[in-house]
């Protein structure tokens, strides 16, 4: 199960392709997801047994759940001094079914949840510690949170404004404090505006935001529907004790800033729960429902929980968090093998299966030509090629700049003998579309094999 995911397949591909292309280097990172989780995988990748079992971008996923757990529990034991509330953060972290099956694979979200609680703890230590002029260690954080996934962008953000509110919390003046925090803010603006150009570098988009999904949201434009879908998504993944707890907890925290100086710096977990407005912003553009995207709110409930259950009285920490645990444990089973996680992983199961036929005539007939093959849509078959020693420079994808633009521009004859679209999926892909938008695209080129959505084309 660990690759049954197709975009856990298409992870591992896009880290491969960096060095392993037609057309090696840093045009290679992309410019659709973000580039963290693909550059730390990019030399352990080309490894051949590593690239088609995905052991080394699991490997780094468990690092990242396991920086989160210890921030999370770091976090809460420095301002609460209660151990009971930073263990019980780190089991409501690690015992959802959904959080554990994204671990096990090198999805990319336990790297955000590690960067973005890495970075919530760090900037609590900076500004407990005066905001003083060494800014690295949370300035670093934040870039590596918005390296990973766009949903840090938001979180970040929040995070900034709460950190600037919690130092007027204190006491300095709120001009310093814009001052300080704008310094830190630094970093992630930086970060975030490099990306920014090598998407134009790439693609000559600044950034790309539509094109890889179909609009059929029944949600597109009605800000109300996807709300509901994002807080469906929260409930389906978890319990409603779960979400209850968190905000709860979320009241707590906001009561504790009010009431203490002492305690205000707590509420910066809360800007965890800005990464809602990502999945509220696709879902309102009319993105497909991902239950998926909700998964950064059950993080976000158990650090507001763990953390809520340090401001109790000393006496009654340890059985609050031992009951809310139990509880939990009791309505969600971390090895559920019906968790939803686990269900959506296998939708590309049929495909998978029906693809073979298109698998075997390649086998038997290919002659080492190029394959011209959409990696936005097929990244992940590309991946399942590689057990027939495929490997990622025999095809010619997005990432091969002009030639790319020439053949999608011209038709592929002269530049490719072979040629393989995704017909189903999201509409289908660039080239469906471009063979249905000029119909001698594929002049010169006979269907030979399909199955699982995609179509086979080979050179008369």
């Amino acid at each position: 199960m660990a690759l049954s995911h197709y975009d856990a397949r298409a992870h591992v591909v896009v880290a491969r392709r960096i060095l392993d292309s037609l057309m090696p280097g840093w045009q290679q990172i992309g410019a659709v997801w973000l580039p963290l989780p693909h550059v730390l995988n990019m030399i352990p990748v080309q490894v051949d047994a590593w690239y088609r079992n995905g052991a080394s971008g699991t490997a780094f996923s468990i690092a990242g759940m396991s920086v989160g757990a210890w921030a999370l529990a770091s976090f809460v034991l420095q301002r609460t001094q209660s151990v009971s509330a930073a263990i019980a953060g780190a089991f409501l972290l690690s015992i959802n079914p959904n959080v554990l099956y994204l671990e096990s694979t090198p999805m990319t979200e336990p790297l955000l949840f590690g960067t973005t609680l890495l970075a919530v703890m760090l900037t609590a230590n900076w500004i407990d510690e005066g905001a003083p002029q060494d800014r690295r260690a949370p300035g670093f954080a934040l870039v590596a949170a918005c390296m990973t996934r766009y949903e840090a962008w938001p979180m970040c953000a929040t995070l900034l404004v709460l950190a600037c509110a919690v130092l007027v919390r204190r006491g300095m003046p709120a001009t310093a404090a814009a001052t300080h925090v704008a310094r830190l803010a630094f970093y992630p603006t930086i970060a975030i505006l490099l990306f920014l150009a090598n998407s134009r570098w790439t693609t000559g988009h600044w950034f790309v935001s539509s094109g890889f999904f179909v609009a059929e949201n029944p949600a597109k434009g009605e800000f109300l529907v996807a709300w509901d879908q994002v807080r469906e998504g929260l409930y389906r993944l978890s319990s409603t004790l779960t979400v209850w707890t968190g905000y709860i907890g979320a009241m707590a925290l906001i009561v504790a800033f009010v009431v203490s100086r002492t305690h205000a710096s707590l509420a910066l977990v809360l800007a965890l729960g800005s990464s809602a407005a990502l999945p509220l912003y696709a879902y309102f553009e009319g993105h497909p429902f991902r239950v998926r995207y909700s998964i950064p709110l059950i993080v976000m409930s158990a650090a507001v929980t763990a953390t809520a259950i340090g401001l109790l009285p000393r006496r009654v920490r340890a059985a609050a968090a031992a009951i809310v645990v139990a509880v939990t444990l009791y309505h969600v089973s971390p090895l559920d093998p019906q968790a939803l996680m686990i269900l959506e992983a296998q939708r590309d199961a049929q495909n998978m299966i029906g693809r073979r036929a298109v698998t075997s005539y390649l086998v038997q007939h290919w002659n080492g030509k190029p394959i011209m093959m959409s990696m936005g849509s097929l990244a992940h078959y590309m991946q399942d090629l590689s057990h027939e020693r495929f490997a990622i420079h025999d095809f010619l994808q997005e990432g091969n700049g002009e030639v790319w633009v020439a053949a999608m521009q011209y038709g592929p004859r002269a530049y490719v003998q072979w040629v393989a679209i995704e017909e189903k999926a999201e509409g289908g892909d660039a080239l469906f579309l471009r063979a249905q938008e000029f119909p001698g695209f594929l002049e010169g080129f006979e269907r030979v094999a399909e199955g699982g959505g995609v179509a086979l084309y080979r050179r008369r």
